[in-house]
């Protein structure tokens, strides 16, 4: 569901509650303030219209199943708007004159003095829908938060893999540099090593070579 629908949905709502009141009370008044009344009443319906609009605009962009439902909110609120529009009328024919009336009357107005009953039963239906959209905003609150809090849990786990990433990277630092020490000494020994036998092999010549000149001065005697 459009989280901005349901806001013009909630917007509708609590608008489509408040001409419901102001209807009542302007049944109630007479004179100039019951045109005052009236004057308000019909800058809501104007605000209710412009929601409207909105929210038919909002359900072109969805998808063909999403699309369906929110249609029928709207031919349903745009069904409130028009009963709201009818009731206000009904108020109106309150100031005209009698005869004007009559003729109202006479032309199938007979059920304007049972305006109240249908303002009280609109009333409960915009205050239940308006309960309804209340909780859907709820839900909708609540899921973002538990989306939150996953993502935050998801956050700490990639946080948790990286550090264990960056203790093993630096394991793997330090047996590089063991690996390279130890080449450097191996390869010390051997140079070691390889000196020692040029020493033992210089040593070795020059015992024979002593050898030699012995026995040659001995056998020349």
């Amino acid at each position: 569901m459009s989280e901005v629908f349901e806001g013009y949905e909630r917007q509708f709502c609590e608008l489509s509650a408040n001409l419901s009141r102001k209807c009542t009370a302007a049944g109630a008044l007479d004179g100039e303030q019951k045109k005052k009344k009236l004057s308000e009443i019909k800058a809501g319906l104007e605000d209710a219209e412009s929601l409207i609009r909105k929210m038919d605009f909002e359900t072109r962009s969805k998808q063909p199943n999403v699309k369906a439902v929110l249609l029928a909110k709207s031919r349903e609120y745009k069904s409130d708007l028009n009963n709201l529009k009818t009731e206000v009328k009904r108020i109106a024919t309150d100031n005209l004159n009698p005869s004007a009336r009559d003729q109202l009357l006479e032309s199938g107005m007979a059920d304007t003095l049972t305006a109240t009953a249908d303002q009280r039963s609109r009333l409960m239906m915009s205050t239940e829908r308006l309960n309804q959209t209340s909780d859907r905003i709820k839900d909708s609150r609540r899921t973002m938060l538990e989306t939150e809090e996953l993502g935050v849990s998801i956050l700490q786990d990639l946080h948790s893999q990286r550090q264990s990433l960056l203790h093993a990277h630096d394991t793997l630092h330090g047996v590089d540099d063991n690996i390279g020490k130890s080449k450097r000494i191996l390869t010390a020994i051997s140079r070691r090593m390889n000196r020692n036998k040029w020493i033992i092999g210089i040593i070795v010549a020059v015992l024979v070579i002593a050898i030699g000149l012995v026995l040659y001065f001995k056998l020349s005697k």
